[in-house]
Order: structure tokens, then C-alpha cells, then sequence
């Protein structure tokens, strides 16, 4: 009589275990569904303040690969991209403003933009062709060999 007295003790117990598991995690799948639902985070809709574009050789009409892309609000970077292997490149995530967006790669010349205004739920494509920086030697002989003997 005993042991079917413990017996029956223990089911009880086992079963309210289960079922407090089984509610506990009920509760806290339906808790964040809810926070999902209703109050979805900002970050996303990360094409709200989005710039992209393409960056292009300026005589080859060649994708260029590489090219580092920085955009500046109020003399502060924001955020710094590399273009992929088409030349494309995407900035997300930008504060609406007024910003520089600055191009550089090596061989090339920098190029800015300037007053590239971000604006809320706007997307911007901006595509940039930069040209080749010539070595001095291409660029012919300097002033200085006048005064060469």
C-alpha cells in the first residue's frame, strides 16, 4: 500500500512539472511573438535611409571594385562601405541630413559629392564614374625643368 502511495505521489508530481514546463515556455513564445507584432524595431526597415549606387571607371565604363565610400554628416563619419566586385555599393541605416559622401580608391582621384541630403523613407542612388590619377611622369615635363641644366 505503501509504495502505490509514493507511486501515485510521484505521477502527480511528474505531471505538475511537465505541465508548469510546458506553460512556461507557452508564455514565453506567445510573449515574443507579441513584442514582434506590435512593436516591430526600427532598425528593420533598413531601406528607410538607404544610399546606393555604382562606381565606375570614368574611361572604361569598367565597374570598379574596391573603392572605399564614406558619408559624413556634420564633419562626423557616419559609416564606411567598400564597393563589391560590380562597382555596387549600399549604405543603410543613414540619419536623415545633409552629407559629403566621399569616393577613394588607389590609382584613382578622389571624388566627393557634396549636399547629398538623406531624408526620411527616401532612397537614393548615386553613381559616381572617378578618374584615373595619371603618374607625374604622364602628365609631361614640370615647370621646375626650365631651371635644369
Amino acid at each position: 500500500m505503501q509504495i502505490l502511495k509514493k507511486r501515485h505521489i510521484f505521477n502527480i508530481m511528474k505531471s505538475t512539472f511537465i505541465l508548469g514546463v510546458a506553460m512556461l515556455l507557452a508564455f514565453s513564445v506567445a510573449g515574443t511573438d507579441a513584442k514582434a507584432c506590435t512593436n516591430p524595431p526600427e532598425k528593420n526597415n533598413v531601406d528607410a535611409h538607404k544610399v546606393n549606387g555604382v562606381v565606375l571607371d570614368m574611361d572604361s565604363k569598367k565597374p570598379l571594385k574596391d573603392v572605399n565610400v564614406t558619408a559624413i554628416r556634420q564633419s562626423k563619419k557616419e559609416k564606411v562601405v567598400t564597393t563589391d566586385v560590380n562597382g555596387g555599393y549600399t549604405i543603410i541605416m543613414l540619419k536623415p541630413g545633409t552629407y559629403r559622401l566621399i569616393f577613394e580608391k588607389e590609382g584613382y582621384k578622389k571624388v566627393i559629392k557634396e549636399k547629398v541630403e538623406v531624408k526620411e523613407n527616401n532612397l537614393l542612388q548615386i553613381n559616381i564614374e572617378m578618374p584615373e590619377f595619371a603618374p607625374i611622369s604622364d602628365r609631361g615635363p614640370s615647370a621646375w625643368h626650365f631651371f635644369e641644366s
